[in-house]
């Protein structure tokens, strides 16, 4: 039990029960408050802080794999979480012994697409027949581990290499086109709108990445945008004519060309790879076609690594691309991305850049998106800044090709 007097002159308080006696003053105990309120403060911010770095802590899993003939070739894992790059040397295999393997991954919680190589994609497992397999799946939560067991290798079975066809008005441009900044050759294709032979005007361009799988192919292919097909249709419908320049990528080396910034899978290219898209690639395609010059009828757009180098394009040049269409980001591989937003910010005037990711891609993805949209549109009040998450997007074609759609509309307006 406690007593509290009333002396007045004293200001004191006195707490007594059965194991100790004391007197506080009133200054006394407003200090000790402000110090408990202080100290809980503290913990609460501590902890405010911690919540969203364990939400977005990355899980370990290793992989034990086992093949049926021994091989000379090293062994490698790629998949959606290293750009499907098949001989990327942080991901190389350790060999347990002649016919084992494993690896050790740290990836963030999600839904992740792999497959196993020896060092290219001609050289990837397939089934027991020669048959090509589906991609494994991981659906992380929590730490795990998971056995994978290869049967064969595509290149033990004769290749044929399939020849597609594409609609007479996808074309080819040039297929060794010489990129200055890199010292190499890339392949380059343009979509030119079925009226286009027969009409004077000029029109918007679109520059996209990977165009290895940007138009539709017969026989059809299960990784391919259609872009061509989107376009087509959403023209029918009353949307202006685009034209579409699709670049190759460079297999090997994708994961540099497209990142401006240095990384662990090594020197950037991204920046070379940019200037060539504004100093020698646009000027030629300008100077060949009739085309609308000004940003306001320039885009660029791709996904994942392509995702990246286009907000990287438009944070650089917004004086020449007027949008970007941002699918599926791989801003993981580029922390430097969100200084170099911040402190372009200014330049993005009248620019409309439109981000997209799903969630069954993992939730870093998410939150690296939000991330860097909340710089750009702090308030939310931008509506030349979109931001779309959509519950059933995964890192496939299939989803940036019904998300084309949206962003089409969107630059349109």
């Amino acid at each position: 039990m406690y007593y509290v007097s009333d002396d007045r002159e004293s200001k004191s308080k006195i707490y007594n029960d059965t194991n100790f006696r004391f007197n506080l003053s009133t200054h006394e105990i407003i200090c000790r408050l402000k110090n408990k309120l202080n100290y809980m403060l503290k913990h609460f911010l501590f902890l405010s802080l911690l919540v969203p770095i364990l939400s977005s802590a990355q899980i370990k899993i290793t992989l034990k794999i086992s093949i049926s003939q021994k091989t000379t070739d090293s062994l490698f894992v790629a998949g959606n979480f290293n750009d499907w790059n098949p001989k990327n040397e942080a991901f190389r295999l350790k060999q347990k012994d002649s016919l084992n393997y494993t690896i050790a991954l740290n990836l963030p919680k999600g839904s992740h697409d792999f497959k196993i190589t020896r060092g290219s994609w001609e050289k990837v497992e397939c089934e027991k027949n020669g048959r090509a397999i589906e991609n494994r799946n991981l659906n992380l939560t929590v730490d795990t581990s998971m056995s994978v067991n290869v049967a064969n290798w595509a290149d033990n079975f004769k290749q044929v290499k399939q020849e597609y066809h594409y609609g007479d008005h996808v074309q080819v441009v040039d297929s060794a086109f010489f990129i200055p900044q890199l010292n190499k050759h890339r392949q380059i294709w343009i979509y030119l709108p079925k009226g286009y032979s027969k009409s004077t005007k000029k029109y918007p361009v679109i520059y996209m990445h990977d165009g290895q799988t940007l138009f539709h192919a017969n026989p059809p292919r299960a990784d391919e945008w259609a872009a061509d097909s989107i376009m087509d249709s959403l023209i029918r419908d009353g949307l202006k004519e685009m034209i579409i320049v699709g670049i190759d990528n460079d297999e090997q080396d994708r994961l540099k060309e497209y990142n401006p910034y240095d990384s662990k899978y090594g020197k950037g290219e991204g920046k070379a790879y940019v200037s060539f898209l504004v100093e020698t690639l646009k000027p030629f395609i300008d100077a060949k076609y009739r085309t609308f010059k000004d940003a306001k009828n320039t885009a660029i757009a791709g996904s994942s690594m392509g995702g990246l180098i286009s907000l990287y394009a438009i944070l650089k040049y917004p004086e020449v691309f007027g949008s970007a269409g941002v699918f599926s980001p791989s801003f993981w591989i580029a922390p430097e991305i969100y200084a170099d937003v911040s402190a372009n910010l200014s330049r993005l005037k009248n620019n409309k850049i439109f981000f997209v990711a799903g969630d069954l891609e993992g939730s870093e993805m998410i939150e690296d998106m939000k991330k860097v949209h909340s710089i750009l549109n702090p308030d939310g009040l931008n509506k030349n800044m979109i931001l779309v998450e959509k519950e059933d997007g995964k890192h496939k074609q299939w989803f940036w090709h019904r998300e084309f759609v949206p962003f089409l509309k969107f630059i349109a307006k």
